[in-house]
């Protein structure tokens, strides 16, 4: 072996990378224009789908039709109409209340209205035997649809042909290994290709794909319990049971020796304090404040009462299995066993130009270094996770392969085991280099 190379570590992911032709051949020519027009006004369209979030009227209606704003707003409208307005500035609390909750839900609202699995905006698509790129919101169903290392399924589909296929499902399923995939198996949108190409046909578009059903899923609005609103609201009813005798008698006894505005004004503040305005506006306080701490760590909350759940909750379970992170590599460090490493950093870079649909870590390795140099691979070998290596054979050049260390690395490598523990414990991807004089047979690793 003559190179051990090289640290990688996650970056965000380019989702648009473009469309390799050949990556897989069929003989269905697709669908043609006529067809996919016909389809398309038929209502089969890869349409996205209307959000399932409450609208911006049912979170304002919501807030402000309630027992609290009824009792207190109805007073307010009274002292408005009989008194001076500074008598009426207890209304301030109904309108802070209500506001709170209104611009805490409607931010919650755009962020889930935001949430998108598919990213990717364009999809190469057979029409009438001719692949050319399209934008996803044009596809129908029944569109065969060809995909390559490093894109994004659109929409779910069945695979017609594919030549080393693989896919990252971590997004949807938290499968963390990449799934082959075969003719006749199925493809779920918003999974990412990780090695090979294919094509495949669509079944599912639209509010029917998996990617926009897990989406819409997500935006749900679903009425959360709190012990502590239902609490308030129960000594509200009590209080709207006392109140309109209480406010009968104070006017009725006022009404003796005051004019009948003074009257008015002098039940109305003696049944406003009979609200237990205070603990309302508290409550919501410290909702908000609860909500604005959790979103310094990037945790959406939908509802204010959320908070009081999320306060009887003990434990957390979660299982990272590869959802939190973006499919992409970035060559972070090289490291040659031999004094003269030119060669080995060549043949890098003629590896990552050998390979018509490159994984991650060739893509990476191709945006390390330069173009590849002029050297004519006379047989080569894709990556498969199932393998654990890649290689190409090159005129004048030999065999150059990489892959696991643990392949590559024979008993005589400690040091450079050693080399590869060290970065593998600090959460680096490592990948080793080897070269052979043996030609590649197509399926064992060659000595």
């Amino acid at each position: 072996m003559s190179q051990v190379w090289a640290t990688m570590q996650p970056i965000s992911d380019d989702r648009d990378a473009p469309l390799r032709e050949g990556a897989a051949g069929t003989s269905d020519a697709g669908l043609t224009e006529e067809e996919a027009a016909r389809r398309m006004a038929a209502g089969l369209g890869n349409t996205a789908p209307p959000g399932t979030s409450r609208s911006v009227a049912d979170i304002v209606r919501a807030n402000v039709m309630t027992r609290f704003n009824a009792l207190l707003g109805g007073l307010f409208v009274l002292v408005l109409v009989v008194g001076p307005i500074q008598d009426a500035l207890f209304g301030l609390v109904m309108v802070a209340n209500s506001g709170i909750a209104i611009i805490q839900e409607v931010r919650a609202k755009r962020t889930l209205d935001g949430f998108k699995v598919l990213t990717t905006p364009q999809a190469s698509v057979l029409r009438s035997g001719q692949t050319r790129p399209i934008p996803v919101h044009e596809l129908v169903e029944g569109d065969v649809i060809e995909i390559g290392a490093g894109e994004q399924v659109a929409v779910d589909g069945s695979v017609l042909t594919a030549s080393g296929l693989e896919v990252d499902e971590s997004l949807l399923t938290g499968e963390s290994q990449p799934v082959g995939k075969a003719p006749g198996d199925e493809l779920l949108s918003g999974s990412f290709v990780v090695a090979g190409g294919g094509r495949f046909r669509a079944t599912r578009v639209g509010p029917k794909s998996y990617a926009n059903t897990l989406a819409a899923t997500a935006g749900q609005y679903t009425l959360v319990h709190s012990e502590i609103r239902a609490g308030t609201d129960r000594i509200l009813r009590w209080v709207t049971w006392a109140l309109v005798p209480t406010a009968v008698l104070l006017f009725a006894s006022q009404l003796r020796r005051e004019a009948t505005s003074d009257a008015i004004r002098g039940a109305v503040a003696g049944v406003v304090a009979m609200i237990p305005e205070g603990l309302v506006l508290l409550t919501s306080l410290a909702f908000a404040l609860g909500v604005v701490r959790l979103g310094k760590r990037k945790v959406l909350v939908q509802q204010l009462p959320a908070i009081e759940v999320l306060a009887r909750v003990d434990v957390v379970c979660v299982d990272k299995t590869g959802t939190l992170t973006e499919g992409k590599l970035r060559v972070a460090e090289v490291v040659s066993l031999e004094d003269d490493h030119r060669e080995p950093l060549a043949a890098l870079a003629a590896l990552a130009s050998a390979e018509p649909s490159p994984n991650a870590t060739l893509r990476a390795i191709a945006q390390a270094f330069d173009a590849g140099p002029d050297w004519g691979a006379e047989a080569s070998m894709p990556f498969s996770s199932a393998r654990r290596w890649s290689g190409a054979t090159f005129a004048g050049h030999g065999t150059w392969v990489l892959g696991a260390p643990d392949l590559l690395l024979g008993p005589a490598h400690q040091d450079a085991r050693a080399l590869v523990d060290a970065y593998s414990e600090r959460g680096q991807r490592v990948v080793a280099l080897g070269r052979t004089g043996e030609a590649l047979d197509g399926r064992a690793l060659p000595p």
